[in-house]
Order: C-alpha cells, then sequence, then structure tokens
C-alpha cells in the first residue's frame, strides 16, 4: 500500500546518502552489528542463527547507528 511506497521511498533516499540496512534474518548472531533481544530454541536451525528480525538495523560509513534487534537460536544442551 502507500506506506510501503512511502517506506521504501525513504529507503532509497537514505541509501543514496550512503546508509545501508544491516542483514540479520538467517545470518550468524555478531553483536557487533546485532542486538539480541529474544532467543528461540529451534532444533533444526543452528546455533546463533537469527531466526527473526524485530527491528532492522543501520549502517552509515561502516559505523552502526543502529544494530538490528534480533532472535537468536540457542541450542539447548540436554541435562545430564
Amino acid at each position: 500500500g502507500g506506506m510501503t511506497m512511502i517506506y521504501d521511498q525513504l529507503l532509497g533516499v537514505l541509501e543514496a546518502e550512503g546508509v545501508k540496512v544491516i542483514e540479520a534474518l538467517g545470518c550468524t548472531f555478531d553483536p557487533l552489528v546485532h542486538e539480541a533481544v529474544a532467543h528461540a530454541q529451534c532444533p533444526d536451525c543452528p546455533d546463533n542463527a537469527i531466526v527473526e528480525e524485530l527491528r532492522k538495523g543501520y549502517m552509515l560509513g561502516g559505523k552502526v547507528i543502529r544494530p538490528s534487534a534480533v532472535k537468536v537460536n540457542i541450542k539447548k544442551e540436554d541435562a545430564i
């Protein structure tokens, strides 16, 4: 709809100024660019994999201006 179009236009302007969206979903958690705000236990997903992006993050000139807020998969070890 209209909000998506406005968001895409804004993102285009920001990218033209050097702002980049931080990739998150499906990536391995990186504390330098991601903020873990929740954990999940998905047995089919790799440990420390990002399974959900709750808020987009952005970089400008190679520096993080807002980290991505993400849900990270934690493999729970079986209790002995």
